[in-house]
């Protein structure tokens, strides 16, 4: 095997780690974890409202607290998944000095 390479394979390889660059770069967007913490705590909450007994709602005062927390909970967490939706990050893009050094 060769240990020579054309500038089509050095091409090719570039475009692949282009490629997993940005679906690193989409994986680990903070958006994406904060948003899915929220809708998933706001769902377990949302679910002991939804459950509070009598005696839970005296305690705070008539208030059904769990209820509008995890619904809160559940609006913030989809306005960051909706966010990232609408607004993902670019890739990356090299620099002129990394360029040069290609």
């Amino acid at each position: 095997m060769s240990d020579h390479y054309s500038d089509r394979d050095v091409q090719r390889e570039v475009t692949e780690l282009e490629q997993q660059s940005a679906t690193a770069t989409r994986l680990f967007d903070i958006r994406t974890i904060i948003g899915g913490l929220f809708v998933v705590y706001g769902v377990i909450v949302t679910l002991a409202g939804l459950t509070a007994s009598d005696a839970e709602l005296a305690k705070a005062q008539g208030v059904n607290i769990n209820l509008w927390t995890g619904l809160g909970m559940l609006a913030l967490g989809i306005f960051f998944l909706l966010w990232l939706w609408l607004r993902p990050l670019a890739p990356p893009v090299p620099s002129s000095d990394e360029e040069r050094s290609l």
